[in-house]
């Protein structure tokens, strides 16, 4: 880790591109401002630690996920065959009303 001292409006820089300048010092903050390009992510770490975690839960699916994925896919298997099943008892043969006497 390099460890700086720097003033107010004093700056360094990172690469050729990023420019970190301290904006102002109080007895228990400093503040900071960030020239970096469009494509470079800044963000406070807490905030990129908590992107991370919810990426991370978002990808790998968990047991109790996948249990109810199946049976939501079981049930609708399930309602499937009820529904074609009815449907086929309702309709007539087809049979019936062609004879001629």
């Amino acid at each position: 880790m390099l460890v700086l001292s720097r003033r107010p409006h004093d700056a360094i820089m990172i690469g050729h591109d990023i420019v970190v300048t301290v904006l102002s010092v109080t007895r228990d903050h400093v503040r900071i401002g960030i020239q970096a390009p469009p494509n470079v992510e800044v963000q406070r770490e807490e905030v990129y630690v908590a992107i991370q975690e919810q990426n991370r839960l978002s990808a790998s699916p968990t047991v109790g996920a996948l249990e109810g994925l199946a049976a939501v896919v079981t049930a609708n298997s399930e309602m499937s065959k009820s529904t074609a099943s009815e449907s086929t008892a309702d309709q007539p043969s087809g049979h019936e009303g062609d004879r001629k006497d």
